[in-house]
């Protein structure tokens, strides 16, 4: 039984396809004001390139191990919204947590700490926006969710540059990341009240008693190549916060009392293009077919990363770069969770979730993890270039893996 079963593509705004989207702007909101600032608190307290790249490789990690076992755990609890709701709570918290101490191990164990409740929340979030809408609508739902998540990703960077803006005008640069770190902490816990009051559940069928390797091994073998193909992306995939501290780095010669600001802004234009994209992406998938638009997405990662290395850093430029890179993200993520819907069927949905989950997160911890170690030892040209390789590879292996099963727009 879904959670607010309908056939009728009309009738896909339900409560819990606007509750769901509640929740993905209020945690959004909290977690990227956070993420925005975060590379500019370890440039600040003096932390190396290498800092966030182990502080992003290690959350994601950890994080995709979380993905998995909520996931698998999804499909064995009768109602999935507390868990997620304890998900939300938990990152929402370890946000405010960043500025306690002003060394970089700390900022890297609260971070694996949020992004491991990140895991366990995404895979059930996922799957309850699965159960709220028809088949037909998937795309649309999907990018609608996106949308919001990515409304609360533009305003949170905004909040957060306001409020450094304000303070390091006093001359208390560090002070300011760690007020801006609290504030932030706020809309995430009002995430997970969010989906306790504004969704609805009913108990849906469990698949059973079986292991958490039974059930990974059941999942159909065009997802594990799908999988695959997500995979190699995502390896090439670097966090978005290498970018913002390329930016930082690029223009601080030229603009050294604004570099920050002007990173964090073009950021926030990364995430119009996503929260503008997302839905409309949906909707053409819907229409003409989710697996050539997941493919152009990731050969447009391949171009920008040839765009950072053979240009001269400007901010034109630089906006370019964040405008493709938020339109790759906007195609990416509702596109990646929508074929994978159809892929998986609904006794394994969750597990199946959980599985896109932690891929993504596994090779998130490999790209972040890569470009932080090549840009330090070499440069980040280097960095890129292997981004450049790994994207590229992506997209031949996932064409080849959707092109083996026929997708279509249901």
């Amino acid at each position: 039984m879904s959670a607010m079963p309908t056939e009728r593509r009309g009738n896909w705004i339900n409560r819990n396809v606007i509750g769901l989207g509640i929740n993905r702007f209020l945690s959004d909101f909290g977690h990227e004001a956070g993420t925005a600032i975060l590379p500019l608190f370890l440039t600040a307290i003096g932390a190396p390139p290498v800092a966030l790249g182990a502080i992003e490789a290690v959350s994601d990690g950890l994080s995709s191990f979380a993905k998995l076992f909520g996931g698998w755990l999804g499909d064995r609890v009768e109602r999935r919204r507390p868990l997620a709701a304890f998900g939300y709570a938990l990152t929402g918290l370890t946000t405010g947590l960043y500025g306690i101490f002003s060394f970089w191990p700390w900022a890297l164990f609260v971070r694996a700490v949020g992004w491991m409740g990140r895991g366990l929340r995404s895979p059930l979030h996922d799957a309850l926006l699965s159960d709220s809408v028809p088949a037909q609508v998937r795309g649309r739902a999907f990018g609608l969710d996106e949308a919001a998540d990515t409304l609360g990703a533009i305003l949170g960077p905004v909040l957060a540059l306001a409020i450094i803006a304000a303070l390091t005008a006093q001359d208390t640069s560090v002070g300011a990341y760690k007020i801006a770190f609290w504030l932030a902490a706020i809309p995430g816990l009002l995430a997970a009240l969010s989906i306790l009051l504004l969704v609805k559940e009913t108990a849906h069928p469990t698949s059973g008693d079986g292991t958490f390797l039974s059930s990974l091994r059941a999942l159909p073998a065009p997802f594990r190549r799908y999988l695959l193909g997500v995979f190699v992306f995502g390896s090439g995939d670097y966090s978005n916060t290498l970018l913002i501290l390329y930016a930082v780095q690029a223009l601080t010669p030229g603009h050294p009392q604004d570099a920050g600001t002007l990173a964090i802004e073009l950021y926030t234009l990364h995430n119009i293009l996503y929260a503008a994209g997302s839905y409309p992406v949906g909707a053409l998938a819907d229409r003409y077919g989710k697996a050539r638009l997941l493919v152009g997405a990731y050969v447009l990662g391949v171009v920008y990363n040839v765009l950072l290395i053979g240009i001269s850093p400007s901010i034109p430029l630089l906006a370019v770069v964040f405008a493709m890179a938020g339109t790759v993200y906007a195609s990416q993520q509702p596109l990646e969770r929508a074929i994978a819907t159809d892929l998986v069927p609904v006794e394994l949905r969750s597990t199946g979730f959980g599985a896109l989950a932690a891929v993504n997160g596994l090779g998130d911890f490999v790209a972040s993890l890569a470009a932080g170690a090549l840009w330090t030892v070499f440069s980040p040209a280097v960095a890129f270039a292997y981004s450049m390789v790994l994207t590229a590879a992506g997209a031949v292996v996932i064409s080849a893996a959707l092109r083996s099963r026929k997708q279509q727009a249901t």
